[in-house]
């Protein structure tokens, strides 16, 4: 079986242009842990994961990505060239998006195919509106609300379900 968080690593180190000292630096993590999660030698921990994902600019799932979903974004890329058109003319809308948060993006469709300029738009408002609710919704999970926080949600989950209303919004392709 691959290790996919070495093998995504050295993958993200090489797309980034970074040496072991480099990442070092920036994530915050001894060269000897990087060099053991590259040899194999180390299972990091979630934690190191998480400071290495930062250094590197990505979503901490990056590290468990099978090689075979690259090629569907690379596939989404090229089905969708209207957005990155939109990206150009509009780079305020994702400052600070992951990669994760563009490759959502790219492989959602709209009728008849790719996404429409009117649809990125409105895709791109849509998922800051969420990211907005998360990171709220983050905070609030470490208040004393978070029991009445954790029983809306569940009551508004099972909501959702009973009813039938737990499908995207969106197409996927």
């Amino acid at each position: 079986m691959a290790n996919l968080p070495q093998e995504n690593l050295r993958r993200l180190m090489t797309r980034a242009g970074l040496t072991i000292e480099q990442l070092a630096d920036r994530a915050g993590v001894d060269c000897r842990s990087i060099r053991g999660i590259l040899d194999g030698s180390n299972r990091p921990h979630a934690r190191t994961l998480h400071r290495l994902a930062e250094g590197l600019g990505v979503d901490a799932d990056e590290f468990f990505l099978d090689p075979v979903r690259l090629l569907y974004r690379r596939l989404d890329r090229q089905t969708n060239p209207l957005v990155a058109e939109i990206l150009q003319a509009h780079p305020e809308l994702t400052e600070g998006w992951t990669a994760a948060d563009f490759d959502e993006l790219h492989s959602r469709f709209g009728t008849g195919g790719g996404l429409t300029a009117d649809g990125a738009l409105e895709t791109i408002h849509r998922m800051n509106r969420n990211r907005s609710l998360h990171e709220r919704l983050a905070v609030l999970l470490e208040t004393s609300q978070r029991e009445l926080i954790g029983k809306l949600i569940d009551a508004f989950y099972e909501q959702a379900l009973v009813s039938g209303d737990d499908r995207p919004l969106h197409q996927d392709g």
